[in-house]
């Protein structure tokens, strides 16, 4: 008999930096999976693409736009949840920011203001929202997008290395703070993704050739090899799984 422990049936899930990359491969399983599907980030349109090829293949989803480094969008995303849903179960935190590619003794302060708005205020005021409507309902589950960038920092890319380092520590901060509120929260590591937003690595050759070297599996990763740890996160199948950073990077941290 097969196992039930991936169904997601009646469940509710937001999903930000959903509408591209791994963020919309995460939206895209979880609704295959019988989630309705709330896929989130900055412009609606291409949120509602996403929504709408969703529905087409036999799923359930919708579009919010919502910057995270904004707060008032955040406001406005779970006032609109906490209305039309009545409940959620589901948070991926996967918007991200990395403006700056550079020596680390160079950053401008836009862009290392920008990343620590986007990567971990928006992070944690997402988690505050989402775990107050979880509380509420006595379950949930939180998944926060880190890099292997928190363990190993990347070259020219010093802050936001250091962010999604401080998005590690949150995950556990999460963890342990509102397991008794029947939530549990988790983080997914990516290694090298073929995404837009991790394009400065794929055009930098010599970057993306010390990455090989350094992969078993001499290969990048594509989106959706990313989507079926979150899948597992947020299921039953992880039900006794709290605080825990999985890295998914083909073995490049070995």
């Amino acid at each position: 008999m097969a196992t039930q422990l991936f169904d997601l049936s009646g469940r509710v899930a937001l999903v930000s930096g959903a509408s591209r990359g791994i963020g919309e491969a995460i939206a895209r399983l979880l609704a295959e999976q019988g989630a309705h599907v709330i896929v989130s980030s900055r412009k609606l349109e291409d949120c509602t693409a996403v929504a709408e090829s969703i529905r087409a293949n036999g799923g359930s989803a919708e579009a919010f736009a919502c910057h995270v480094g904004n707060l008032d969008d955040i406001q406005s995303l779970f006032a609109h949840i906490r209305s039309d849903s009545g409940r959620l179960d589901i948070c991926v935190n996967n918007a991200a920011a990395n403006p700056y590619f550079g020596h680390v003794l160079d950053t401008d302060l836009a862009a290392f203001q920008k990343t620590v708005d986007v990567n971990i205020r928006g992070y944690f005021y997402m988690s505050v929202e989402a775990g107050k409507i979880m509380r509420e309902q006595g379950s949930g589950n939180i998944v926060n997008t880190a890099s292997i960038n928190a363990l190993q920092p990347g070259d020219m890319q010093g802050i936001y290395s250091i962010t999604k380092a401080a998005v590690v520590s949150m995950t556990k901060v999460f963890a342990k703070e509102c397991a008794q509120f029947g939530i549990r929260c988790n983080a997914l590591l990516p290694g090298l993704t073929k995404t837009r937003f991790a394009g400065a690595l794929f055009a930098n050759d010599d970057i993306y050739q010390l990455a090989m070297d350094k992969i078993p599996m001499k290969r990048h990763a594509e989106p959706e090899e990313m989507a079926g740890t979150v899948l597992y996160l947020v299921s039953d199948a992880a039900s006794y799984t709290n605080g825990e950073c999985i890295v998914v990077d083909g073995g490049f941290t070995l």
